[in-house]
């Protein structure tokens, strides 16, 4: 039986994707999970699996074309069988996919957007009484401009008296006042006339969109705690050299697991906003920051509370490695709801990160290294490593992330449990 092969949703605020690729022709068989086609996102390329086998009856959108989420791309069926895209309500499913991307993209801007001074009726009217918007008309006056004192905020007569009361004030001042000298502005051009523009677009767009409305609309704090990682360093050590060359444990799959422990007993931390509400997520899907030339994407590795330590490895390897080669697959950019953001390769420190909306939180890790510490009053040479937490206070407190940093404390200076 055909089917429509629908544009999935990649990422939290993906409204279209562009078909990059087909990597399967009209007609060709295909298995079950198999690649059919490249979706490019403003974050990355996305490798689309087949959700059944079959054949690939027919291509609906070329190489090169955006649509929004949910639009039919291709169909998919038995040899031989005809496709009937009427029947398959293609003119509908396209209709709505429209529909609904521009009902979010309005949505979202109205939620962004700052209200008008004044109220606006439905249809974007304003508010304004007969004689006050004949008033308007008459003298020039832009409504929105004035401030209404009427009923439900309506611009009257007396408001517009007012307006010009107080612009006839301002003129007379500015008449009586000598003209003061103009203020030197200064340059804040850097030196030399040469220069390289580089558009802000794709990921680097969206990571700069993204990462503004964190700022500005998650009341953020943070905690910083240094953890002893003697013990953990001792234990990756042994475990390595029981494994072979590709199946080796890094220190960023010790943090994912000690993260894991810390967030199974903290679930109000491995949480996200949602407007009126709080979300508690059963799952434990640990998003990893990965640097690429172009920005920064993030992969999930799902479960990490009931995976072990060498599968959680194994993972957390193919998917940096897709990321860097820039061939993600849907599942690899969605469902996060706890981020880690590791430096430490770059011989950071510590740091603090941007909150990835609509999570709670985000871990930044800094490097692992020698410091000078004090043991039972003497001066010794320690392992140690920075962490800071990046909280919403919206969904949780300072008290509550505190202990959650000393749960992830607990499971990396005492590393027996991140493998039982």
């Amino acid at each position: 039986m055909a089917e429509l092969i629908n544009m999935p949703k990649l990422g939290f605020d993906m409204q279209e994707g562009k078909l990059g690729e087909w990597v399967k022709a009209a007609g060709d068989s295909i298995g079950q999970g198999e690649i059919i086609a490249i979706i490019e996102t403003d974050k990355a390329s996305v490798e689309v699996p087949a959700f059944r086998g079959g054949v690939l009856l027919e291509i609906l959108v070329q190489t090169g074309e955006s649509v929004p989420i949910g639009a039919p791309i291709a169909v998919i069926g038995e040899a031989g069988e005809t496709v009937d895209l009427v029947a398959l309500g293609v003119g509908r499913v396209e209709a709505e996919a429209k529909v609904k991307a521009k009902a979010e993209v309005e949505a979202k801007a109205e939620a962004e957007g700052e209200e008008e001074r004044g109220a606006v009726a439905e249809g974007g009217r304003l508010l304004a009484s007969p004689v006050a918007a004949r008033m308007a008309g008459e003298l020039g006056i832009d409504l929105r401009k004035v401030q209404g004192t009427g009923p439900a905020g309506r611009v009257i007569k007396h408001d517009i008296e007012t307006y010009l009361a107080r612009q006839e004030r301002a003129a007379k001042a500015a008449k009586a006042a000598p003209p003061s000298p103009p203020m030197p502005i200064p340059s804040y051009e850097p030196a030399g006339a040469g220069y390289q523009a580089i558009p802000l677009a794709g990921i680097r767009q969206t990571i700069g969109r993204r990462m503004v409305e964190s700022k500005q609309q998650a009341p953020h704090f943070y905690i910083t705690m240094e953890i002893d990682m003697a013990a953990a360093m001792a234990l990756r050590s042994q475990l390595n050299a029981l494994l072979p060359e590709d199946g080796k444990i890094s220190v960023n799959d010790l943090i994912v697991k000690a993260a894991a422990v810390a967030l199974k007993q903290f679930p109000n931390i491995n949480a996200s906003f949602a407007g009126d509400e709080i979300r508690i997520h059963e799952q434990i899907n640990i998003g990893i920051a990965v640097a690429r030339e172009t920005g920064l994407v993030t992969t999930v590795i799902r479960d990490c509370d009931i995976k072990p330590l060498a599968q959680i490895a194994a993972e957390a390897r193919e998917l940096v490695g897709r990321a860097r080669d820039g061939r993600m697959r849907p599942d690899d950019m969605v469902g996060g709801t706890f981020t880690i953001s590791n430096l430490g390769m770059f011989g950071v420190d510590d740091f603090i990160a941007i909150i990835n909306p609509p999570q709670a939180a985000i871990l930044a890790v800094g490097a692992v290294q020698q410091a000078a510490v004090v043991r039972d009053g003497q001066l010794a040479v320690g392992t140690r490593m920075k962490a800071t937490i990046s909280a919403d206070h919206r969904v949780t407190d300072g008290a509550e992330a505190a202990r959650f940093m000393q749960a992830f404390q607990a499971a990396l200076e005492q590393p027996l449990r991140l493998v039982l």
